[in-house]
């Protein structure tokens, strides 16, 4: 019996020439083919000794081959030169490097039977140069005429993992700045004399302006990468409605409207996170009031069921169809280019974090109704599917959903109103009958 080959890692063994051309022929289906040359990664398939037996069209196009005769029977590493391939005595995966190599792990559980994603990092070295990879990398076992191999797919993620770097440098750096201005202001503030201090408050409201936006993308690129941390705790739902009210009570979007709490159901807690519940309703209103002319009002309620907590903010105005079908797209705005990321974000933190949806309602008569559903605890198993009912609040006066002058509406209109609720895909928009 034949004796090992010396490794750190991973088998060291290969296949035979012969065996490799065999295998080659295995993969010149048009059909496969085709199917492998369409797909837009790097596409590699390797035997059970880790070689490669076909390339995709993409990786001869990235190498200006016209066939991968010559890369037949090299390993991923030796493929991309990678350094520890140079430095095991079998070559890729068998130096001691290659222990916490990501591609490695993939295609050894792909030949194991298990479909695996990794991430994979590699120093390529040429000449004194030295080039570093960021790949991600997706191992499918694979089975043809009674012999195992491994559908190794690669995407060059270089250049996202050096954006994301730099985004956290520059949050980091950028709001440690924009923080010590908005001290200073305060500082100043504190000690300005009376005749300057107009002009003192307005610089600390533009610092402090400028600190809340800074967070608020921070918070948006950290929840669309899925790196935003979630702390559901105990919710006193109607004590969170009035903390954002009077927080943007003051608000320069406030100026000249007004801001209007109706009572809220006894017993509205919930758990949940109350720093994303503040951010999504403090969104609401915030565009609540940059849709309201001067000298209208902004009503905010809320009202609950067994299942779930509901809260409602409305305004004055009707959502025209073309814009309803398009509200909750990212990058989609009224307000103009470089805008569109407040109802975006809104179903985003609502929907992926605090588990809940997200939906509005808009009449023709004249007003919009922006509504986030919340689960009493979706954080132990519970589910949002609680069926949308009148508010506490408006049962209590005999009026539905929409009737009685504190919304401003009639019976008739709310018969034309449109509701869309936001869910996994785009809005759907549909028109009451």
């Amino acid at each position: 019996m034949t004796p090992p080959l010396p490794t750190f890692h991973a088998p060291a063994e290969r296949s035979a020439d012969a065996d490799l051309l065999r295998q080659a022929g295995l993969f010149r289906d048009p059909t496969l083919v085709s199917l492998l040359d369409s797909v837009t990664d790097i596409v590699l398939i390797l035997n059970r000794h880790r070689q490669i037996v076909f390339v995709n069209r993409n990786l001869l196009e990235l190498l200006s081959l016209s066939d991968g005769a010559n890369l037949l029977g090299l390993r991923p590493g030796e493929l991309f030169h990678c350094e520890n391939a140079c430095e095991g005595p079998g070559g890729c995966g068998t130096a001691d490097g290659c222990r916490e190599c990501g591609a490695v792990k993939a295609v050894l559980c792909a030949l194991g039977d298990e479909r695996r994603v990794e991430e994979c990092r590699i120093t390529q070295r040429k000449g004194d140069d030295v080039l570093a990879y960021d790949l991600k990398v997706c191992a499918t076992p694979f089975d043809r005429d009674g012999e195992r191999f491994v559908i190794f797919a690669i995407n060059d993620i270089s250049h996202e993992k050096r954006r994301r770097a730099l985004e956290r440098i520059f949050f980091h750096d950028i709001l440690n700045t924009a923080g010590g201005l908005r001290n200073l202001a305060q500082m100043i503030l504190e000690e300005v004399p009376l005749d300057l201090r107009g002009d003192t408050m307005l610089l600390h409201r533009f610092s402090n302006s400028l600190v809340e936006e800074i967070v608020t993308q921070k918070l948006l690129l950290a929840a669309e990468t899925d790196e935003l941390p979630v702390d559901p705790q105990p919710v006193d739902g109607a004590g969170v409605l009035r903390d954002v009210a009077n927080l943007y009570a003051g608000h320069e979007t406030a100026r000249g409207r007004t801001l209007c709490v109706l009572p809220c159901a006894d017993d509205a807690d919930l758990v949940t996170d109350s720093t994303l519940l503040v951010r999504v309703l403090g969104n609401l209103v915030k565009n609540a009031l940059e849709a309201t002319p001067e000298q209208g009002e902004v009503v905010l309620g809320c009202d609950c069921d067994a299942a779930s907590v509901t809260f409602r903010v409305r305004n004055p105005g009707y959502i025209r169809p073309d814009v309803q079908r398009q509200i909750f797209q990212r990058s989609f705005s009224t307000k103009g280019a470089g805008r569109g990321l407040g109802t975006y974000s809104i179903r985003l933190l609502t929907q992926n974090y605090l588990k809940g949806r997200v939906g509005f309602e808009t009449s023709p008569a004249g007003w919009t109704e922006f509504r986030v559903r919340l689960p009493r605890n979706a954080f132990d198993g519970a589910g949002s599917d609680a069926a949308v009912c009148d508010p506490a609040w408006a049962r209590d006066r005999g009026q539905g959903l929409g009737e009685g002058p504190q919304w401003n509406d009639n019976g008739g209109a709310r018969r034309r109103d449109a509701l869309a609720w936001g869910n996994d895909g785009a809005a759907v928009a549909r028109t009451g009958r």
